[in-house]
């Protein structure tokens, strides 16, 4: 473990403040993996199923074969590496600046694309629907955690042509902090940033504080389908920040060894932003990725896994290379259920992505492999976080803080309870809000923590009003999903 440190002076009292974090790359590995993801793209090449993106690309002096395999020089990827914001700002959707990503920053969502969640009131698995966006908003719009809100599931009782948008519409009425957000296609992708300019009051407002962000895929190994890149060329001619990250499985469409899985990943990942900055130049761009092992006994893709916290930290090393924003997964798990797997999974992924640096962290709330998601794990989750942002504000040390005046002056065998400093102090402590800390025989006769997680997802649901939108705009939003509706 390594530690970053930073001091100012505050007159007379130095203060240094102290934030822990990791490295899972030294900076010859760093090197390493960077060189051969260039070699990746300069030999081997990416496949791109797009005639316009091909076309981008040969102009640009990238080198094309075979219609579609187009092998992309180093003086591309870096160029494209110095256009690109080593910064961006998310601002809440009433304009006011809310997650800044860069640096060592972290900050905790949702986002999932799930096809079922467990419902809290019935306790059962069912399919995903509508007003399940409209409660995962809620919740996440309630928990002071969760930094941002993105499509939880897909609304299955709507067509699935129109399904991306009216999961984002209940999200633009039912939360107010950054959105996050998925499509199937350029279409809905234009709709959605029709909706969302409305609420910004024009293209150009949402360009200058966009409130909204795209999560798009290359598809392991090394192909951009034509749908991803058309999504691509529109958020960096619209200047909407894009997340373009892949989920390559190692064993399966990686190789099996981690170095070779982080470098198919970043060479999937950085072709993106060759591209998205030919597009556009200063396009927001987020880097990233979901690498894991192919489980060889059950062949699925595992959320809960020790070598997924470990590569997504590499990634998050390499993004600080690249001083690029990071985008890691968190808060997640492949238990069923409520239960001490996802305790355990959710709260080691948490604690691995904010030690290693990564900036926009989703998929809070996760469970099966990423099948399901439950608003009681992002209840959890939210406490988690919270034992977490202690951790990471480190120890902070002064002549206050160190107290040497006051422990001469209580000497041995007093106590400091009822002291002025402790009551300037022990309010900077963390509390729990849901874990139990009262004594043996008490806490016989308190509810479970699933118990009380549960109520407080049911308590939130029912008494938690996110602010609403104006009435016009509402309006407004009402007619383009009828239009959609009748197309």
């Amino acid at each position: 473990m390594h530690a970053l440190g930073e001091i100012s002076a505050m007159g007379k009292d130095p203060v240094e403040s102290i934030s822990p974090h990791i490295s899972v790359l030294s900076p010859s590995q760093i090197n390493e993996i960077h060189s051969a993801s260039l070699e990746i793209l300069g030999r081997t090449g990416v496949k791109v199923c797009a005639e316009e993106v091909v076309e981008l690309l040969r102009a640009a002096g990238a080198y094309v074969s075979d219609g579609r395999l187009v092998k992309i020089p180093t003086s591309l990827v870096e160029k494209a590496l110095d256009s690109a914001p080593q910064r961006v700002v998310l601002y809440s959707r009433d304009g006011e600046q809310s997650v800044l990503l860069g640096d060592r920053q972290t900050h905790f969502g949702i986002m999932a694309d799930c096809p079922e969640t467990i419902d809290p009131y019935t306790r059962e698995r069912r399919a995903f629907v509508a007003d399940d966006v409209r409660r995962s908003a809620i919740v996440g719009d309630y928990l002071p955690n969760i930094h941002f809100i993105a499509t939880a599931g897909w609304s299955t009782d709507y067509p699935a042509a129109v399904a991306d948008r009216v999961a984002f519409r209940q999200m633009l009425l039912y939360t107010s902090k950054p959105i996050g957000f998925c499509c199937f296609d350029t279409r809905g992708l234009a709709d959605i940033l029709e909706m969302a300019s409305i609420v910004a009051g024009s293209r150009e407002a949402l360009r200058q504080k966009p409130f909204i962000f795209h999560y798009s895929e290359p598809i392991s190994p090394l192909t951009h389908s034509q749908e991803a890149l058309w999504k691509v060329l529109l958020c960096a001619e619209e200047g909407i920040p894009l997340v373009y990250t892949p989920m390559p499985i190692a064993g399966a469409t990686a190789p099996a060894t981690f170095a070779g899985t982080l470098a198919l990943n970043i060479a999937e990942t950085l072709s993106g932003l060759v591209i998205a900055q030919l597009k556009r130049a200063g396009s927001p761009f987020i880097f990233g990725g979901i690498p894991a092992p192919l489980d060889m006994r059950t062949t699925i893709f595992p959320y809960g896994a020790p070598e997924l916290y470990l590569m997504c930290a590499a990634l998050a090393d390499m993004a600080h290379y690249y001083k690029l924003p990071m985008f890691g997964t968190a808060g997640c798990s492949d238990a069923k259920m409520l239960d001490q797997q996802a305790a355990l999974e959710c709260a080691l992924s948490c604690l691995m992505a904010a030690l290693s640096g990564a900036n926009l962290i989703h998929d809070v709330g996760v469970l099966d492999h990423c099948t399901i998601i439950s608003l009681e794990i992002m209840v959890l989750t939210n406490e988690i976080i919270g034992m977490i942002d202690q951790i990471m504000k480190g120890i902070e040390v002064s002549q206050e803080t160190l107290a040497l005046d006051l422990i001469d002056r209580i000497g041995p065998g007093g106590n400091y309870l009822a002291e002025e400093h402790t009551v300037r102090h022990f309010r900077k402590w963390w509390m729990p809000r849901l874990l139990d800390r009262t004594t043996y025989r008490e806490g016989l006769n308190v509810p479970t923590l699933g118990e009380k997680i549960n109520e407080k997802v049911k308590e939130i649901l029912e008494n938690h009003k996110p602010e609403p939108l104006p009435d016009h705009i509402i309006k407004e939003i009402e007619s383009l999903k009828r239009r959609w509706l009748s197309q």
